[in-house]
């Protein structure tokens, strides 16, 4: 899936590229669970596969820093591209951590979607707090917060975090109400691209995998991206 803009940024300063990459296919995803921030979530057998063969897909990006949650399956999946090119800084950034989830996190999706506050999520997700957790205005001010900030550092950034926290980025860079962002559908070891030129944004690419098909479902947590 390519969105783009159209927008043109003017002749002087360099634009700024951010890449945002969601981790690779987690345990968590095989079972269906969502994780939240919940500790020893790894990747599965197959997240440490689209981990290796993310290599080839980001060395040529030119990349200068990488900016990763500090979950495991985010920092396990920058890892074998880290690996290869050493020279190029891991910083662990809370802006970009998954959302809490609070009472959520842990539970089986099958089981959470039956809950009143599900239809809610579904519907109307500005108005939503999770139960002693973050709410999505609180998540999504934060993950804006961080990007704006890159964008001032200037310099080719890739962001590593999660599929709620990408799909809330790209959302708000598309000038969507919050209540749009699960329109978007970001799937395991995806990479989605914004540039910024001057006061102009524009989105290259969303959620590109090395898969030419997968699934197409959106839901909390990003989904699994099950095949």
């Amino acid at each position: 899936m390519t969105l783009r803009t159209g927008l043109t940024g003017k002749a002087g300063k360099k634009p700024v590229t951010i890449y945002l990459l969601r981790h690779a296919h987690s345990q968590a995803n095989n079972q269906g669970i969502l994780a939240g921030r919940k500790s020893g979530i790894k990747l599965s057998a197959r997240g440490r596969k689209e981990a290796t063969d993310l290599i080839a897909s980001l060395q040529s990006l030119g990349i200068e820093e990488i900016h990763s949650s500090p979950l495991e399956r985010c920092l396990e999946t920058i890892a074998p591209f880290s690996t290869h090119a050493s020279a190029i800084p891991v910083i662990q950034d809370e802006a970009f951590i998954e959302m809490h989830y609070g009472e959520w996190s842990g539970s089986k999706l099958s089981i959470l979607s039956r809950k009143k506050l599900w239809k809610l999520i579904q519907q109307h997700p500005s108005e939503v707090r999770f139960p002693s957790g973050e709410s999505f205005l609180e998540m999504s001010t934060r993950a804006i917060e961080g990007i704006e900030r890159l964008r001032q550092r200037g310099r080719t950034q890739l962001v590593v975090s999660h599929g709620d926290v990408i799909r809330v980025i790209l959302n708000h860079y598309l000038g969507s109400h919050l209540d749009n962002f699960q329109r978007l559908s970001i799937e395991p070891a995806s990479l989605s691209r914004i540039s910024f030129h001057e006061d102009k944004v524009s989105i290259h690419s969303v959620n590109v995998t090395s898969k030419i098909a997968g699934d197409s479902r959106s839901t909390l947590g990003g989904g699994s991206g099950k095949r």
